[in-house]
């Protein structure tokens, strides 16, 4: 069954991004209808709106497009989720204090839905200990909120109170409309992407990880209300919000990072590629070409993080990769011993589709008891879900 937002859009210059919010919402099959204050008519028509939601827009508290329905009860009834954004201070206020003077602040006291709020508003009515107040009062009540963010704002100061972007607030609608909510009072720390070990100033051993499965992991794990810890080599992916962020390069700064943090933790994914070797020595300058002549780099071995956390388990959930060319279910089966992991998430990165920098992957997962269980290729998003489906599992029952 399909999803219902109800979205009240305020008067604020960063109205105009709420068009691309209902048509980014509308793409992901989400129905919504759209409540705008006389104020937030002066930044964007409902026309746009309608335009885009395919429904009619509410402006009037009085006029009501079908009579026998009393269209504030009827709209908060029928939201799954009611979404404000841009949220100015006016509108936090009334919220906070129980004020209903219009559509849209009638509206959202009738709901019992859900209610992610945007910020949108100059830094100093932001930082205003008014507001503080107001949103604290707020998120004690259960809304939740996505941003601000920080930067150059509409009125030319720069700091807290610019709206979040299109498509964050769509992640974090579609994050609570379709995510359950039963990781909350867990601790969960995922690895990803690959380590860099130097060879000198400017070169230096890696992989192709891309990092995309374990920030999916990362995130489906802290809109499920786990509080998560990130350790991360270096990607080109943005640092996911509502987390600890860990940026390491190496191996060994990666093991460090994560044996710091493991004793807290009830489950634990190494989704990383960390190297397995590094340069014995490393030339403190650039390492020049000679004609001829060929180099020669001595290698070592680098310390291995899951055996290494396998070993230290003292109730932790382990859950490992394996990123196979070859005889994939063997290798993986082997590894998932030695490391004395709890379950093991295997893929082959020569099947198209399931390598590294796609958006996509196909996995089996190798239990210690011998059971194998084999997915069908998804987008990393749902392989995520089902990761931790699994590892959550796992976990209660222990």
């Amino acid at each position: 069954m399909g999803k219902t937002v109800v979205m009240g859009i305020t008067g604020g210059i960063a109205a105009y991004k709420a068009a691309q919010v209902v048509s980014n919402l509308r793409k992901a099959g989400v129905e919504v209808y759209c409540i705008m204050t006389r104020h937030a008519q002066e930044f964007i028509t409902p026309l746009t709106l309608e335009t885009l939601s395919a429904h009619p827009v509410v402006t009037d508290m009085f006029r009501r497009e079908q009579p026998w329905e009393v269209e504030h009860i009827s709209l908060a009834q029928r939201a799954d989720l009611f979404l404000i954004a841009p949220a100015t201070a006016n509108i936090l206020g009334k919220m906070a204090h129980g004020i209903a003077d219009d559509m849209l602040s009638t509206t959202v006291m009738a709901t019992r839905a859900p209610i992610l709020l945007a910020p949108a508003m100059n830094t100093m009515m932001y930082t205003h200990p008014a507001t503080q107040e107001n949103l604290r009062i707020l998120r004690e009540r259960g809304c939740r909120t996505v941003g601000p963010e920080s930067g150059l704002l509409a009125c030319g100061d720069v700091g807290a109170g610019r709206m979040s972007e299109p498509d964050v607030i769509t992640e974090a609608v579609l994050a609570l409309l379709h995510t359950p909510r039963d990781m909350e009072g867990l601790r969960v720390l995922v690895t990803a992407g690959p380590t860099r070990e130097p060879i000198d100033p400017v070169r230096y051993i890696s992989n192709r990880s891309s990092g995309k499965m374990g920030y999916a992991i990362a995130k489906n794990a802290r809109d499920r209300g786990a509080q998560v810890t990130l350790v991360t080599g270096p990607v080109a992916l943005p640092a996911p919000r509502g987390m600890e962020v860990v940026p390491v390069e190496t191996t060994q700064e990666m093991m460090d990072a994560v044996l710091a943090r493991y004793d807290g933790m009830d489950i634990v994914i190494k989704a990383a590629a960390p190297s397995d070797y590094r340069c014995a020595q490393v030339s403190p300058v650039k390492l020049k070409k000679a004609p001829g002549v060929l180099p020669s780099l001595d290698m070592v071995e680098n310390p291995d993080i899951a055996a290494e956390l396998g070993r230290r388990k003292e109730g932790q959930t382990l859950v490992v990769f394996a990123a196979e060319t070859h005889d994939m279910l063997a290798h993986a089966a082997a590894k998932l011993a030695r490391k004395g992991a709890d379950l093991m998430v295997a893929n082959d990165v020569t099947r198209p589709g399931s390598g590294f920098n796609v958006d996509t992957n196909q996995v089996t997962f190798l239990y210690p008891d011998g059971r194998q269980e084999p997915m069908e290729q998804l987008p990393k998003g749902q392989v995520a879900a089902h990761i931790l489906d699994r590892a959550l599992a796992l976990h209660r029952s222990a």
